[in-house]
């Protein structure tokens, strides 16, 4: 049984949160630095479609060697992705959590909820999970009630239009293509809507933020602030990886990115083991099965099945 009491010491702001939460907590690699060592997630590429293009965001490429957000060797549909986490759950109970996180964005997307409600009926006891850019998150957030989702990461780059503009290409909302401020202003208001939903329906909420030297540096621990005031659980702020539009810029330095941390963490827990996973990761957050050769996976398979035994 993980150890809730422990999580409580270390987390911001766990009053209120009830037992099952926390449990849930204790056993997600992402928000818990102790759980990256013990617990793993499966991210199940079903959701190809995005309503957003970032400025940073290149999901054309796939190499097996190459570990980043928006990169799957292939989508799967939401049986497929079924049939998958059987697998995976039997082979590596470790793994507690499964999450859609792309390659496009999961809630533009109708395939994450068939394959999130398929999950929670076959598996009720693992913690459902999903990342999103935050545009569609106030309409949908029944949908990811009534599938069971717990756990959400949100991506906020900026709280202030005219830095987001600089960052966000165009968005697709309602049918209509925006661009510029106005589709800044649109996104803002979605995404702190959405998490202010979010977080009063009892999810756990992350806020991922891409640091971009040149644009947002000096603006996030005005977003820090912000989620602070809006309960999010943990931020992570992650650093650029120079693609797409963005592919002359330069990335911070992993001193810029810490003293930013440290900036930030008196408003918000910090993130900081996070390693950029791709949309088909699965097992040990540093450790992803989905690129390791078959010999390895099935050493870790075996160990994995040897300590379950043993424990039980």
């Amino acid at each position: 049984m993980p150890d809730t009491d422990k999580i409580t010491e270390e987390c911001h702001d766990v009053n209120g949160l009830d037992r099952e939460i926390l449990r849930k907590i204790s056993e997600h690699p992402c928000y818990d630095k102790n759980a990256q060592h013990k617990f793993g997630r499966i991210h199940l590429a079903v959701a190809p479609k995005c309503n957003i293009q970032c400025n940073y965001c290149d999901r054309k490429f796939d190499c097996v060697n190459e570990s980043r957000p928006g990169v799957t060797s292939e989508v799967l549909n939401p049986q497929e992705a079924l049939e998958k986490t059987r697998q995976v759950l039997k082979d590596h109970p470790f793994i507690k959590v499964v999450a859609v996180a792309g390659p496009g964005d999961p809630l533009a997307n109708d395939e994450t909820f068939e394959t999130l409600e398929l999950i929670k009926n076959e598996f009720p006891n693992v913690t459902l999970c999903l990342s999103t850019n935050g545009l569609a998150l106030p309409e949908k957030m029944d949908e990811l009630l009534r599938v069971g989702v717990s756990t959400l990461t949100v991506t906020l780059n900026a709280i202030d239009p005219e830095i987001q503009a600089q960052i966000v290409d165009h968005i697709s909302y309602k049918g209509k293509s925006y661009t510029g401020v106005e589709a800044a202003e649109i996104l803002i208001a979605n995404q702190l809507e959405g998490i202010e939903k979010a977080v009063e329906a009892g999810m756990v909420l992350k806020v991922n933020t891409v640091l971009i030297p040149e644009i947002n540096k000096d603006h996030i621990i005005e977003v820090a602030k912000k989620i602070r005031e809006m309960g999010v659980f943990i931020m992570n702020v992650m650093p650029l990886i120079c693609q797409a539009k963005f592919v002359d810029m330069e990335p911070p330095t992993n001193e810029v990115r810490k003293e930013l941390q440290d900036s930030c963490e008196p408003y918000v827990q910090q993130m900081r083991h996070c390693r950029q996973c791709r949309s088909d990761a699965y097992g040990l957050i540093g450790k992803d099965l989905s690129q390791m050769s078959e010999e390895r996976r099935n050493v870790i398979k075996m160990e994995s099945i040897e300590k379950k035994d043993h424990s039980e």
